[in-house]
């Protein structure tokens, strides 16, 4: 049988997805401000379980993103970290070995060894640091909220990543900029009422960081995927 070819809508979006990655470096180019309202409302079309839209975003940009980003790695270096939501250590198989697979593929593009405990937590305070980019948005829920809202969230967060992806922009997202919420919150202005989840830094990205090198490795879809038919 042959294939019909691809409606032109449909190459875009295959083009878009499988560009999208996690950017580790950003110039610091800021984002003009209509593009972020574009951007945002465009992730706001993203489904939800009866369209409750649970999701809270705080986007950070100019003297407050320079202040988290010194709050945070201060922290970082001096105390342990207390997120609202526990922290997934513990990886069992396969799920281990992905994760180990992707830090690997990091190192390499960066000259870290899995030995160099200073290059691993140079590195690791990058991620306080955003990577330097411009902006950065912390993904919030209320706290009676639970796992289908979590979900929703996680929607809207990649209908974002996409949406910035497609406009030319870079983005990570970053459990770790949940790690440390009482500064979120106090820096912010966030409720208490509310838990962060995770951040997503974003911007332009910087293609002569060696780090725009690290594509991490995907699951087959055999591995990931049960098809009934």
């Amino acid at each position: 049988m042959t294939s019909l070819p691809l409606p032109a809508d449909a190459e875009a979006f295959d083009r878009i997805a499988s560009a999208r990655r996690s950017v580790r470096a950003f110039r610091p180019d800021p984002v003009p401000d209509d593009l972020l309202e574009r951007l945002f409302t465009l992730a706001g079309k993203a489904p939800s379980n009866c369209n409750c839209q649970p999701w809270i975003t705080h986007v950070v940009s100019g003297e407050a993103m320079e202040s988290l980003r010194a709050q945070l790695a201060a922290a970082a270096a001096s105390a342990p970290a207390a997120p609202d939501i526990a922290i997934t250590n513990d990886y069992v198989e396969p799920y281990r070995q992905r994760r180990i697979a992707s830090a690997i593929t990091l190192y390499k593009t960066t000259g870290v060894t899995r030995q160099d405990v200073e290059g691993r937590q140079r590195l690791n305070l990058r991620n306080y640091q955003m990577f330097d980019a411009p902006h950065a948005a912390f993904f919030c829920l209320r706290r009676d909220f639970g796992m289908r809202e979590a979900a929703d969230l996680g929607i809207y967060a990649q209908t974002l990543m996409l949406a910035l992806t497609a406009h030319g922009l870079g983005s990570c997202a970053q459990g770790t900029l949940s790690y440390y919420p009482d500064i979120i919150r106090r820096t912010l202005g966030v409720s208490d009422d509310l838990v962060c989840l995770f951040g997503l830094s974003f911007g332009y990205p910087d293609p002569a960081d060696p780090t725009c090198a690290a594509i991490t490795p995907r699951a087959g879809l055999e591995d990931t995927v049960v098809f009934h038919r």
